[in-house]
Order: C-alpha cells, then sequence, then structure tokens
C-alpha cells in the first residue's frame, strides 16, 4: 500500500515508519524537520509540511491508499488547536483526494472513562492529577474525536494510555470499551497503527490498544512523559 505518516518524526512515528516499510509498504514521511528524519529506505519519500498548513497537507496526501495521524504535542498550560486543526486539514484533503482510509492517535485522556478494576488512588488522585496537566491538550484530542466521527470517510481512533518504550511488540490489547490498563508502549501503538491501516480494523470505531507485559513503574513514565522529563509520541 501507499502510507502517508503525519508526525513521522515523533517516536511513536519513525517506529511506524519503520515496520511499514519492513512490511513492504511504500510511506511518504511528513514531518516539519526533514533534515532531521533518521530513516531512508528505497520505498520512502520524506516530505517537509506542518499539518497546520491545508495546501501542504494535500500535496502529501494525493495518491495514497491511507493516512495515519501521530501527531502530538507535549502537555502545555496554553491552549491547543494542533490536533483539531490539523485533522480538519487531513480529512479535507482525503476527500479533496478520494483517499478513505484514516487512522489517527487520540488518547484515553479524551472524554475520560474509568476502567474496571482500577484503583481507588489512581481513580482519585492520578488521574484527575493527568487531566488537570494535560486539559487543553485533552480537549483538543476530543474536538479531533468529534471532526472525525463526523466525516464520511473510513476512520479509526486510536487510544493509547501512558506511553512508554519498549525493545518489541508484545501481545497487546486492542478494545472498544475501556480496559484495565495504564500503558501502551510505543511499539505495540505503531504496530496497531499499521495493522488498522493496512487490514481495515475497526472501521468507523475508536479503539484502545494496551500493552499488558513488561510494563513499567507508573512513576517512571508519569516523570518521563507528563513532567517533561523526555516527551512526545
Amino acid at each position: 500500500m501507499k502510507l502517508v505518516i503525519f508526525g513521522a518524526n515523533g517516536p511513536t512515528g519513525r517506529l511506524a515508519t519503520q515496520q511499514a516499510l519492513a512490511e513492504g509498504h511504500s510511506v511518504t514521511a511528513v514531518t516539519r524537520r526533514p533534515e532531521a528524519f533518521p530513516l531512508s529506505d528505497a520505498r520512502l519519500r520524506v516530505t517537509g509540511a506542518d499539518v497546520l498548513d491545508a495546501t501542504a497537507v494535500g500535496r502529501a496526501v494525493a495518491g495514497q491508499d491511507a493516512v495515519i495521524s501521530t501527531v502530538g504535542t507535549s502537555y502545555t498550560k496554553e491552549p491547543v488547536t494542533l490536533y483539531s486543526q490539523g485533522t480538519a486539514n487531513v480529512i479535507a484533503a482525503m476527500e479533496a483526494h478520494g483517499v478513505r482510509r484514516l487512522v489517527c492517535v487520540s488518547s484515553i485522556g479524551a472524554n475520560y472513562v474509568d476502567a474496571p478494576g482500577e484503583s481507588l488512588v489512581f481513580r482519585k488522585v492520578i488521574v484527575p492529577l493527568l487531566l488537570k496537566m494535560g486539559r487543553t491538550l485533552y480537549d483538543d484530542t476530543g474536538r479531533m474525536e468529534d471532526l472525525v466521527r463526523a466525516c464520511e470517510l473510513d476512520w479509526t481512533i486510536v487510544r493509547p494510555s501512558g506511553l512508554f518504550d519498549a525493545d518489541r511488540t508484545t501481545d497487546y490489547v486492542v478494545c472498544r470499551a475501556r480496559h484495565p490498563g495504564w500503558f501502551t508502549s510505543r511499539r505495540d501503538l505503531a504496530d496497531a497503527l499499521v495493522r488498522e491501516a493496512v487490514d481495515d480494523r475497526s472501521v468507523r470505531s475508536a479503539v484502545e490498544v494496551i500493552t499488558t507485559e513488561g510494563t513499567p513503574r507508573y512513576v517512571k513514565v508519569f516523570l518521563k512523559e507528563a513532567l517533561g522529563v523526555g516527551s512526545g509520541r
């Protein structure tokens, strides 16, 4: 297939690009800093574009079979519009160029619902703190999800939990209802994104991706991802 990946130079975007290439797909990697993109392959085209630039998004989407968006940003107190405005541009470009398949990364923090069996400390202390810290981010991922659900494309929204780095892809869980689990490895997320795009799984659905083995301590992930001691999707 011909896949275009927005946010390709982020941690998850690079893994998704690498996996898609390894499976024999052609990939257009879209990043604001193409000179810094670390991968090379005969089937890879790296293009410099900002997802907020509608014209550039249209050029990247034209001629593709499917679109994967791994665009993300760190927690901030400032208003966030990257997800909703960027996705609006992607949807418009796909509709204009007749591309049907859209897979985009959101978060379990968007329209958050408690999972069965989660501890009182997690529900009453950790979750409210994270939702408060990421309020502007989660508000915009919620707006993004509304835009995606309202479009006529063959879409899938993929919601990871707390992201962490891992050495391998695991037997992760993909589910449409909230599932117990605090973590998603970026390798599992990347695998799920490619599988959804290539195999047409979970069309017109929102799914969670939860890693259930080899997960780290919550404090370690919190310090790295939430407090900015290393961040990004």
